[in-house]
């Protein structure tokens, strides 16, 4: 019982210590004068993966480098499956109004590359520098893509405050100490709540028998996937299909090219075989579900939602039996 209230705990830190230092990073970044604009292509979007990258990390210090792997494989099919499958169950996503094509193919290519790079057997410096090329390139198109909508927009200004105001934890006002706290809250907590997550994680797979490959797929990877499916009912209850998909789109993205091509620095992160024969196929099967909705104009509405979730739990079921 211990174990699992320390992995709660863990999981909770790591939470509130992701959601305290994007609060932070982002008010001292305004604070010292960088546009919203670079803040929420950089600052945000790291720290929001904070969580899945310092487990990652110290996965793969702790020599368990399935669940590292597993965490963002699994992240990947339950973002696609539980975290818009569940919102959908509230409500319709009317996700034909969206205009996520090139993101989509974006995620669909950094999915090719990663697997391609997994049949190598292993993710190392090599793999690690290919990764994380790919998505400074991501990156880059993103911010010019960005640069150019800015431009041609005739009320600047109101774009400007726009920014600020959907930026996620913005405060033009926040006062420094207030800042500075965030910012230790979130460094301390979140190496913190990572040892404590990975360490218990490992100690539940021995004592049932499971490998971590599998805990990284399931506990792991749900646990880290909360704030996206949190984000994501928000958008469901208030009409915004574009927030929801464009969460789980870059989201995905970003665990396949940052989370593992940074880890991949700290160590050599080999490939467990039943990746490539099932866990893989699965999250490039998942991502590939997203099709209808992206280039068809199909919405999410509640059968939907019954398949992405009931297709989740049966996922999770073949791991487990």
């Amino acid at each position: 019982m211990m174990l699992w209230i320390y992995a709660g705990l863990g999981l909770v830190i790591l939470l509130l210590a992701g959601d305290s230092l994007v609060r932070g990073a982002v008010n001292l970044s305004l604070r010292v004068g960088i546009p919203a604009l670079i803040v929420s292509l950089t600052i945000v979007a790291f720290g929001t993966s904070a969580p899945e990258l310092l487990i990652a990390i110290s996965a793969v210090q702790d020599g368990a480098p399935g669940i590292a792997l597993g965490n963002v494989v699994g992240s990947n099919t339950a973002n696609v499956l539980l975290v818009l499958g569940i919102p959908a169950l509230l409500a319709t996503l009317h996700t034909s109004e969206c205009h996520t094509k090139k993101t989509f193919l974006f995620m669909m290519g950094a999915s090719v590359l990663f697997i391609a790079l997994a049949f190598r057997g292993v993710f190392d410096l090599f793999a690690a520098l290919i990764l994380l090329a790919a998505l400074g390139a991501v990156l880059t198109d993103s911010f010019l893509h960005a640069k150019r909508h800015r431009r041609e927009a005739k009320a600047l200004a109101l774009e400007e405050a726009d920014e600020l105001e959907d930026l996620e934890g913005a405060d033009p006002d926040m006062p420094w100490w207030k800042i500075i706290v965030f910012l230790v809250l979130g460094l301390v907590g979140l190496p913190l709540g990572a040892q404590l997550l990975v360490d218990s994680s490992i100690e539940i797979a021995r004592m049932f028998g499971v490998s971590e490959t599998v805990i990284g797929l399931t506990l792991v990877a749900v646990g880290t996937s909360l704030p996206e499916l949190a984000t994501t009912v928000m958008a469901a209850i208030r009409r915004q299909a574009d927030v929801a998909l464009g969460n789980v789109i870059g989201s995905n993205m970003f665990n396949l090219l940052a989370i593992i091509g940074i880890a991949a620095l700290i160590g050599p992160i080999p490939v467990d075989p039943s990746f490539l024969r099932f866990d893989l196929w699965v999250m490039l099967g998942a991502s590939l579900l997203l099709v209808p909705f992206v280039f068809l104009k199909f919405d999410i509405n509640r059968l939907w939602g019954v398949v992405l979730t009931a297709l989740y739990a049966a996922y999770v079921t073949v791991l487990l039996i």
